[in-house]
């Protein structure tokens, strides 16, 4: 009968030979692209040196073309809280010949609207916001009376607007947002559409301008469930439910809003309903817009950031050995880099095979990352992210730069929270 040392030394030999072929393998060939070797040489040649926010503008109009596609007969609102940088909605509200835009934060408005915009906002804000907004005419580019669309979602909010229209003799643009099945609030009960749209007829100061539809869960909606297109057909019944009521007040010249970018492609063989798409981080496609809806758009959005320090091996603070045995262990953690900058919303895309480390954690000051012996990487050389989303990453920098073809054509101003 075999003895508890020789059991213990089997045990421990079976789990050294299991964990061995568990290892991790090697990440990484070389350092970047062809694609990204021309950015890191641009950024270099610029003398940047800092974290830097870069859109491709060649894969942004490729975007703006895919988008102009897909409409059909439908106009395009441009969400600019997905693009917040009055020069890049300029840039694409020029490509794409749409003055349509949907807000999000009441301060941009200033920055925003222009005497050509026509805009929507996005989702219901404070009554107190819509009051500063009034309180500050002088920052205004546009005429609110004609050219904004405040969105109301309950009949308590719009007395509310009533009560601000009235206090301060404004006309008031109202849309109604209606829960075609996201179930994030809107109007989802034809009755209280009434009631809403009843309100308005009797209030001088409203008029009623539209409707706002928000559909991105339908993408995501697990077939085994409910399937996507099973989905789809509920979202347009729903609308059309509601477009029913408010066409029984109003019939015409109403904005008639729908979709998203996740979603916006599926309307194009959609007759009738919604007159107008939403669309914004499609043109840029962040990390979380890898959607096969959006599989004929390219990524453009990338945050660029130089190397400060290089070495052999991984080291942990107050315990050497624990980086010392990670090395010996995973062959991705035999060098370490530290950024300029880090922690956001965001993953390494070049060169392949960076990877953060959990026992040292995340930092926005200096941010550490590991990587295998075949990443080509120098100290001042640039790593590259991919943001998962855009609308709060890009409102992290100073400038975003405009390349082109590796080089650089526009440095353009993200929005500013005031």
């Amino acid at each position: 009968m075999p003895s508890r040392r020789s059991l213990l030394l089997g045990g421990l030999t079976l789990a050294g030979a299991g964990a061995f072929w568990a290892r991790p393998s090697k990440m990484g060939s070389g350092g970047h692209n062809d694609y990204f070797t021309k950015l890191n040489n641009v950024l270099r040649k610029n003398s940047e040196g800092r974290p830097t926010m870069v859109i491709d503008l060649d894969a942004l109009d490729h975007n703006i073309a895919e988008v102009g596609r897909a409409l059909g007969n439908r106009d395009l609102r441009i969400v600019a809280k997905s693009i917040p940088s009055t020069s890049l909605i300029d840039y694409v509200s020029s490509q794409s010949g749409s003055n349509k835009l949907m807000a999000f934060h009441e301060p941009f408005l200033s920055a925003m609207g222009t005497p050509q915009s026509d805009i929507l906002f996005g989702k219901p804000m404070p009554v107190d916001a819509a009051a500063r907004f009034y309180d500050r005419p002088a920052l205004t580019r546009f005429n609110p009376t004609t050219q904004l669309q405040w969105l109301i979602d309950t009949p308590e909010r719009l007395a509310q607007y009533a009560k601000l229209a009235e206090a301060k003799k404004l006309s008031m643009s109202i849309n109604i947002e209606i829960d075609v099945g996201l179930h994030r609030g809107g109007v989802n009960d034809p009755t209280v559409l009434k009631q809403i749209l009843q309100t308005i007829e009797q209030t001088p100061q409203l008029s009623f301008n539209g409707l706002m539809g928000y559909d991105p869960h339908v993408v995501k909606m697990p077939e085994l469930i409910v399937g996507q297109s099973e989905e789809f057909q509920r979202v347009q019944q729903r609308y059309q439910k509601m477009l029913d009521v408010a066409q029984s007040y109003q019939s015409s010249n109403l904005t008639l809003n729908a979709a998203g970018s996740p979603t916006y492609t599926l309307w194009g063989n959609v007759q009738g309903i919604a007159n107008e798409l939403s669309i914004g981080s499609g043109f840029v496609k962040p990390l979380d817009f890898d959607l096969p809806s959006l599989a004929n758009h390219r990524p453009a959005l990338y945050i660029a950031t130089p190397v400060l320090k290089s070495s052999k091996g991984t080291w942990t603070a107050g315990a050497d050995w624990v980086g010392e045995v990670q090395s010996l262990w995973d062959p991705n953690r035999a060098r370490t880099i530290f950024v300029y900058g880090g922690y956001w919303q965001a993953k390494t895309v070049s060169p392949e095979g960076l990877i953060n480390n959990p026992l040292f954690g995340r930092s926005s000051n200096q941010e550490m990352l590991n990587a295998s012996d075949a990443v080509d990487i120098a100290v001042d050389d640039y790593v590259f992210y991919r943001p998962t989303q855009s609308e709060f990453v890009m409102l992290q920098f100073g400038e975003i730069l405009a390349v082109r073809k590796g080089q650089i054509e526009y440095r353009w101003k993200p929005f500013s929270w005031v």
